[in-house]
């Protein structure tokens, strides 16, 4: 088990709260999305540059403070070594620029894009808006990406250790570029999948995000399947996995469950964005001055949380013990993640949570989990999966 930080050092999480919580405790400032660029931007410098001898020693800090290693969190899934079960979601490295150094800020995983075959700018902005108060966001992105080609070129600078080698697992998430017909989906993915898959430790097939037309119409299981078995036909196609919305009827969670065990899918993750306000109608943006109920785009973040536990839930009773699921949306917390755990799914995903509560929050997580192993008498976290184990607090008495 990696030691915390001690007590008079200055942590990347007290910094953080000392200059960026502010800037993120209300809807106006500095654009969302201009913050994120920011932020990708010294990442990706760091990441090109993480062998240089001060910029190593920055980065060695920074994993002394953010990483906790204990091989009870270890799990081996679809035939990748995860060190610890919580991951970067897709979204916010679309371009893949940090990908060399996720795992210094605690991360088991990371999943690089959206990327699609075509670069595209996306959506006009703005396009991306904090609710602070309700710790979520609106974002209708619109999968803007450099494209993969680009992408390949990006991973490749960066001279990533070889497949299974790495100290965190890379997943790529693919989409459909926005130019191409529904109809010719399965050749735009396969495209891209199939010059980025000696990369990917893992791919994702995303046919859940809001911001591009139609898309959503491949969660259908006839369109799905016609998409999974295109692309299972590539060579060294990777483990493949499906990311749905969580807008989804029950019978059609219950759909895509039987698809992905018939098909052999290595997992599911769930969810994307939704495009159900989930109680914020007449929640009004700033910049836009309109309600969430006529503004376009995914809402993330803590009022997604809910729905996104019932959607792990229906799923794993839907798909059996089996099936690997990640868990996304509206995880901030030790016990959120938790609760996400024990309520079916392998692995989690951070991205809203992760920005409003800072890089602390994956050590915080982590050491959740080895409490509450502790205090349930759990020898590793594969036996918390779909347990349905309550989080107890600190007043519980530890296992002897």
């Amino acid at each position: 088990m990696a030691p915390s930080p001690s007590a008079g050092s200055i942590t990347s999480g007290a910094f953080y709260r000392r200059w960026l919580a502010p800037m993120l405790s209300r809807d106006e400032g500095m654009d969302a999305e201009q913050l994120s660029r920011m932020a990708l931007a010294a990442l990706a410098q760091a990441s090109l540059r993480r062998r240089w001898p001060g910029v190593s020693t920055v980065l060695a800090g920074l994993a002394m403070d953010l990483q906790r290693r204990d091989l009870r969190l270890e799990q081996v899934l679809f035939g990748c070594r995860f060190v610890n079960p919580v991951g970067l979601a897709a979204g916010f490295d679309k371009n893949g620029v940090a990908a060399g150094i996720w795992d210094q800020f605690g991360f088991g995983f990371a999943e690089v894009g959206t990327v699609t075959w075509h670069g595209q700018p996306g959506n006009p902005r703005p396009r991306l808006f904090r609710l602070a108060e309700e710790q979520a966001a609106l974002n209708r992105m619109g999968f803007n990406n450099d494209g993969a080609e680009a992408l390949l070129r990006t991973l490749n600078r960066q001279v990533l250790p070889a497949r299974g080698q790495r100290p965190a697992v890379l997943g790529i998430n693919f989409g459909k570029s926005k130019i191409t017909p529904l109809d010719l989906a399965p050749d735009d993915y396969a495209s891209s999948l199939e010059l980025l898959a000696p990369l990917a430790d893992y791919a994702v097939i995303n046919v859940s995000s809001p911001n591009t037309p139609g898309l959503r119409d491949l969660q259908d299981t006839t369109q799905l399947r016609r998409l999974v078995e295109r692309l299972r036909r590539l060579a060294g196609c990777p483990p493949l996995l499906v990311k749905i919305a969580p807008d989804l009827e029950d019978e059609s969670i219950d759909g895509i469950a039987r698809l992905a065990f018939e098909e052999g899918l290595a997992g599911v993750i769930a969810v994307n964005t939704s495009l159900d306000r989930l109680g914020l109608e007449r929640r009004r943006l700033v910049q836009t001055g309109r309600t969430l109920a006529e503004e376009p785009g995914g809402l993330s973040g803590v009022p997604l949380r809910q729905r996104a536990i019932e959607v792990i839930r229906r799923l794993r009773a839907g798909a059996g013990p089996a099936l690997p699921l990640i868990g996304v949306g509206g995880i901030d917390s030790p016990e959120s993640a938790w609760e996400r755990i024990t309520a079916g799914a392998s692995l989690i995903q951070l991205y809203t949570g992760w920005i409003f509560q800072g890089p602390d929050l994956v050590p915080r997580i982590l050491e959740g989990f080895q409490q509450q192993l502790d205090r349930h008498g759990l020898r590793t976290v594969s036996e918390a999966v779909g347990s349905g184990l309550a989080w107890r607090g600190e007043d519980w008495p530890e296992s002897g």
